[in-house]
């Protein structure tokens, strides 16, 4: 996905005024025009495609994803740091991150957004088997099937196309029985990015150390020390630092 659109600035300072009225603080309302500038950001969002696996709320390190249900998908919620882990593991490719930036300049607001490209974790099914003391033939596990390994015959269990099967588990999280049984390799998670760190201009804040959400940064004496095997990759303390010491790059 790559979408660009406008609007015209007078209808987007009407809906922030309106927007404004639910703020409680009046000193947060809006009472102006709004000036030309460039805002950049990225999201993460699930799409409805999502097969309830709930992978992706396994693997999530600072547990912002909701879980999903059989009537809904998961959901990220507002903790979320955007490691972008999630979007590495999710089987079917419905977790997308989105480079978002909206451009005001005279009369006019620009949107554009873009689906960025992430890399997949390996996922293999090792074993998997239904007990026929729990199935139910109620074949809620057919319906969210990825790959359509699974078939329930009339009045018989559920039946799994091992070959089919990519080991995503959305059968055994769904079904309400649970009476499926899935053991599955997952690999690791694919280092796309790196943290660099300007010891010479850090200024002792500990910011960084406060807010990590992983505690994988320290401050030793006046030395910023970083443990890769903690580090999650997300965007905290590269956006916190107040003076620009720590650096998220793509590698």
């Amino acid at each position: 996905m790559d979408v660009t659109f406008k609007k015209k600035k007078d209808v987007f300072e009407g809906e922030v005024a309106l927007k404004s009225r639910d703020l409680e603080d009046s000193h947060e309302k809006y009472t102006g025009e709004i000036e030309d500038c460039i805002l950049d950001d990225k999201f993460i969002t699930i799409s409805p495609e999502c097969v309830r696996c709930n992978l992706c709320v396994e693997e999530c390190p600072v547990n912002a994803i909701e879980d999903s249900k059989s009537a809904r998908p998961a959901r990220i919620l507002d903790n979320c740091v955007k490691c972008e882990i999630c979007a590495q593991t999710c089987p079917v490719n419905c977790i997308h991150v989105i480079e978002s930036s909206a451009h005001v300049k005279d009369d006019e607001v620009k949107y554009h957004l873009k689906d960025l490209k992430v890399p997949h974790r390996r996922l293999r099914m090792k074993e998997i088997n239904v007990n026929p003391e729990k199935c139910e033939s109620c074949a809620t596990c057919v319906r969210f099937c990825p790959t359509g390994a699974i078939t329930v015959p009339e009045g018989g269990i559920a039946q799994i196309d091992k070959d089919a099967c990519v080991g995503c588990g959305a059968c055994a999280n769904v079904c309400p029985e649970g009476s499926i049984e899935l053991i599955r390799e997952l690999g690791p998670v694919i280092k796309i990015k790196k943290l660099l760190v300007d010891q010479e201009t850090c200024v002792q804040c500990q910011v960084c150390e406060e807010n990590c959400p992983v505690d994988a940064i320290k401050l030793d004496g006046d030395r910023v020390v970083l443990d890769q095997d903690k580090c999650i990759l997300c965007e905290v303390c590269s956006t916190k630092c107040p003076v620009g010491a720590l650096k998220l790059e793509m590698m």
